[in-house]
């Protein structure tokens, strides 16, 4: 829970920081957060969410 979080939050920041800078238009941001808030009720949520958290652990077990 912690790791989604954190996640939607760094999301949400490259969001903001992407539309101040000019990088993605409103239109274009709106539909994308539509289109994540869809997909996240479909059936293809578990998967990706299994996929996200594998990201994770990998990125955890390096050793700098």
């Amino acid at each position: 829970m912690a790791i989604s979080l954190s996640v939607v939050l760094l999301l949400a920041i490259i969001l903001v920081v992407m539309i101040r800078g000019g990088s993605i238009k409103t239109g274009p941001a709106i539909v994308a957060a539509l289109l994540g808030f869809f997909l996240a009720s479909s059936g293809m949520a578990p998967t990706i969410q299994n996929f996200l958290d594998s990201v994770a652990r990998s990125i955890n077990s390096i050793n700098f």
